[in-house]
């Protein structure tokens, strides 16, 4: 069994403050589940690319709106409170935060705590 607390990330190596988000990793790669949780904070008025080339992701909003634009297809999807977005086809993206949102997000595979995107907006995948 384990049990973290949001107090317990904050001020460590695992509150990860990527300029358009913060993400607090409280189950990353060595909790040995399969998969990592984070809750995120993506800032009001950013906009930010992301493509998880390496990953699988569902989000789930808590708090805020906003909208993600899925960039093969131009699409919007807008988001608010309450709602659940998955990016499963690796789907590049842009994240668009009208408000400050609080996100839960789950990564498979699990991320190990500390990753930041890269200029193409990925996550690298850890091969250790």
């Amino acid at each position: 069994m384990k049990v973290v607390a949001l107090e317990d990330v904050l001020g460590t190596k695992h509150e990860v403050d990527g300029g358009n988000w913060i993400s607090r990793r409280l189950i990353t790669k060595k909790d040995g589940m399969g998969y990592s949780v984070n809750d995120t904070i993506i800032k009001a008025g950013t906009e930010t690319h992301i493509w998880y080339q390496n990953h699988l992701e569902s989000v789930y909003c808590i708090e805020g709106e906003g909208e993600v634009v899925t960039l093969s297809d131009n699409k919007v999807w807008p988001i608010e409170k309450d709602q659940l977005y998955a990016l499963d086809k690796n789907d590049e993206h842009l994240l668009r935060a009208k408000t400050d949102m609080r996100m839960v997000c789950v990564f498979n595979p699990p991320l190990t705590g500390n990753e930041v995107h890269d200029e193409n907006g990925v996550y690298p995948v850890d091969e250790g």
